[in-house]
């Protein structure tokens, strides 16, 4: 791992002094008091990270010196030895934090996050598992305080979904959801196979940073709004008013379509959202796409026909094929308990980027 030199530490330590001097000055205000705050809150972490790594390697100078020197009893050099091996224990942990902390970070991380679930093949078993997955990510919000809100349901006639789009928000929602996109494979045996056989069916998963009105600008001449009458299920009087929403955005061909709401306006805010968000993370790809090349992570691109995971209800496990983990905690897991799973992930993700700067 790239060890972080004594030089580099002084300038974070320094530059998180002088932007504290800043805003203690009183000198600051409006727009530049935010930027600086702005900065100093991303850089205080990482100081703090470089302050212990500092004040470890100290001592371990100190203790070397006072177990090698001359001048100590051979009480004092045993119990400096002792503490010297404690540091050397400890130190490789505090410096592989310091250079996470030093990574950069995906801005999009503390982003709410839009996923979109769709059943893939499998006919009405692949819907029933798009339904098993809803239900799990809205549990593993709930279980992290987080809110969910459905955009948009395309309800399959035995159950599940064919579609369902949500908006998840909380703190860094797509830092832990980002992961999730791609083909999701289900194995069981369906309620209606009476001779018992096991059926694969999948669906899939995008995971999308949710966009802001400052993110990008949408010109109203590059939309064209189409208000129809919504069709299919959606309850009493669904169906009497011209509501439904269909949005295409001119420049790049993308189509939003939303219906749920009786209300118009509803509909359409809704569906700007979405679109909104669709754009961003378009952008988001092409910019990573410049900066990046080809490079994909150990985690997978994120392409969503990529298979990702496999649920196996028979032997009750779960099996991630981008880190090769399996853990055999099928029903926890739809539960919304994904801790371990996503934790994983972000861990390799974090030892990859880690080995990408040695290289």
């Amino acid at each position: 791992m790239t060890t972080i030199s004594p030089q580099r530490i002084a300038q974070i330590e320094a530059r998180r002094d002088e932007l504290a001097a800043l805003m203690a000055s009183g000198e600051l205000a409006g727009d530049r008091f935010v930027q600086v705050s702005k900065e100093y809150a991303e850089v205080e972490p990482v100081a703090a990270a470089a302050a212990e790594v500092r004040r470890l390697r100290a001592e371990l100078d100190t203790l070397s010196q006072m177990a090698e020197g001359d001048d100590a009893d051979g009480e004092l050099k045993a119990m400096a030895r002792e503490e010297i091996e404690t540091i050397r224990e400890g130190l490789p942990a505090a410096e592989r934090a310091l250079a996470l902390a030093l990574l950069p970070r995906d801005a999009a991380d503390e982003r709410a996050a839009m996923l979109e679930i769709r059943a893939g093949v499998g006919g009405d078993e692949a819907a029933l598992f798009a339904g098993d997955l809803l239900r799990m990510y809205q549990r593993y919000a709930e279980n992290r305080g987080w809110r969910v809100e459905l955009i948009s349901a395309s309800p399959a006639e035995l159950g599940g979904y064919k579609e369902a789009i949500v908006s998840v928000e909380g703190k860094g929602v797509f830092a832990r959801l980002k992961f999730e996109s791609g083909a999701h494979r289900v194995q069981r045996v369906p309620a209606t196979e009476s001779g018992g056989r096991i059926h694969t069916s999948a669906a899939t998963v995008a995971v999308l940073p949710e966009a802001e009105e400052v993110d990008l600008q949408i010109d109203d001449k590059d939309l064209r709004i189409d208000i129809y009458r919504s069709s299919g299920p959606g309850g009493q009087g669904v169906n009497t008013t011209d509501s439904a929403v269909r949005i295409t955005h001119l420049p790049t061909g993308t189509v939003v379509i939303q219906q749920d709401e009786r209300s118009q306006i509803k509909n359409r805010a809704k569906a700007m959202k979405v679109l909104r968000t669709r754009l961003y993370e378009a952008e988001r790809e092409r910019l990573a796409s410049e900066r990046a090349g080809a490079r994909q992570s150990m985690v997978g691109s994120g392409d969503r026909s990529e298979r990702i995971r496999t649920y196996n209800f028979p032997q009750g496990r779960v099996t991630d094929h981008r880190i090769n983990l399996t853990l055999h905690r099928l029903p926890e897991i739809l539960m919304g308990d994904m801790d371990e799973l996503i934790g994983a992930l972000i861990a390799e993700d974090e030892a990859e980027r880690l080995a990408s700067l040695d290289g």
